[in-house]
């Protein structure tokens, strides 16, 4: 699968799974909900002391598989490197985010509280390669 194939894929289908490496370089994977920004990265929000953040710090290196909302069926599989945007230069990052996961806000002044409360950040995968390579 091409990268533009799969950055399509996720622009329909947000759920997904994010693997990053712990420190004892085993995996460690959390449930997300991933969209695609502009330039074509995966982009994801967490929070700044979630585990997979400090994995990111430490290891940039992630993989994210992304899949329908029913889970069997089509998917995509994306590796990159990471970076963690934090606050306050994730805001509009996250406001962004937000839009091409759901649509507008109902009140964006809640949800810039929400961010700032919950510490967000934004995790930004630039791909390297993107597959399944082979299916069966």
């Amino acid at each position: 699968m091409e990268v533009s194939q799969a950055t399509e894929f996720v622009r329909e289908h947000h759920r997904g799974v994010l693997a990053t490496y712990r420190r004892d370089g085993t995996v460690q994977m959390s449930p997300v909900v991933a969209a695609v920004d502009p330039a074509g990265r995966v982009v994801v929000s967490t929070r700044e002391r979630a585990i997979k953040t400090a994995n990111l710090r430490r290891d940039p290196r992630a993989a994210l598989v992304a899949f329908t909302d029913r889970f069997f069926g089509p998917w995509a599989m994306f590796w990159g490197t990471a970076e963690v945007i934090t606050l306050p230069e994730a805001l509009p990052l996250l406001e962004d985010y937000y839009r091409l996961v759901a649509g507008e806000h109902p009140d964006w002044d809640e949800y810039r509280r929400a961010m700032a409360q919950e510490q967000r950040v934004l995790v930004r995968l630039l791909i390297t390669e993107a597959g399944p390579r082979k299916s069966g």
